[in-house]
């Protein structure tokens, strides 16, 4: 399979586009999806694909097998023979921080299927998604303490922010597995679905949001990141910014119409 300029005899990353919606599902079900500097690269460049690509307008991310994502693969992160140890930090740089960055900076709704186990690394990931939704059985656990690191693929920027310092220094320093339930009565995730029901549910929110006003969801992308570091002075200025692009889409033109002609939009993501 050719995953956008990569060549696997079996693809780590499995890819699919159908109405609007770009579905990438982790594929190491062996190794419950762990990360290695293949897939890493294999995700990010998917995520770039999603990004220029106008007939993609949601993307699903999901596991194969078992498990969501253990997080890093430590075949990758321990001497190889009498070699040094490998620069975690390294990898996270390259490996770790550009998925996060290309999540963000999507101007696209990204929505998380966690079918799994989501640990370390994947439970970030996971985190940084704009909607989350979970299996009802499965468990997040922030494993970094029990290797001696600390947590990284924007761990330490979103947990807290989601559900307060406490909470977060909880997960950090205890390690324990926080069921899919409480990760949303926490306000980790957006919601829990029954196992068997988890990817028919997600792909029906995509694919609803696929129809939609793709550069509104955009924008509104771009006015919540903005809100991490800003006061309220800048934060208005960013909406008002941000409505005076969105008041020139095509989008925009025919939501106007549909409501004054009583009828249903056809959004062009645009």
């Amino acid at each position: 399979m050719v995953v956008f300029g990569m060549h696997s005899p079996v693809s780590s990353l499995l890819i699919d586009q159908r109405d609007g919606v770009l579905t990438l599902t982790l594929n190491r079900p062996d190794v419950l999806n762990s990360f290695n500097r293949e897939m890493a690269a294999a995700l990010l460049a998917a995520l770039q694909h999603a990004a220029a690509e106008p007939t993609v307008r949601a993307v699903v991310l999901t596991g194969a097998g078992r498990g969501f994502c253990a997080g890093q693969d430590l075949a990758e992160a321990l001497p190889q023979g009498d070699g040094p140890m490998p620069d975690i930090g390294e990898i996270v740089q390259t490996c770790y921080n550009p998925i996060i960055r290309a999540i963000r900076t999507l101007e696209k709704p990204v929505l998380c299927a966690v079918n799994g186990i989501a640990a370390g690394a994947g439970a970030n990931l996971a985190f940084a998604c704009d909607l989350t939704i979970a299996a009802d059985d499965i468990s997040f656990v922030e494993s970094f303490a029990k290797l001696g690191l600390i947590p990284d693929t924007s761990g330490t920027f979103f947990v807290p922010r989601l559900v307060g310092m406490q909470r977060a220094t909880g997960m950090f320093f205890l390690a324990e597995k926080i069921p899919a339930v409480k990760a949303k009565e926490w306000g980790l995730i957006w919601d829990v679905a029954p196992k068997a029901e988890l990817m028919t549910v997600v792909h029906a929110m995509a694919s609803s949001l696929a129809t939609q006003a793709t550069r509104g969801f955009g924008l509104t992308k771009r006015a919540l990141n903005a809100s991490f570091a800003n006061g309220l002075d800048a934060q208005l200025d960013v909406e008002a910014q941000a409505m005076h692009e969105a008041g020139r889409t095509a989008d925009y033109e025919e939501g106007v119409r549909a409501f004054l002609e009583k009828r249903a939009p056809v959004y062009r993501g645009a």
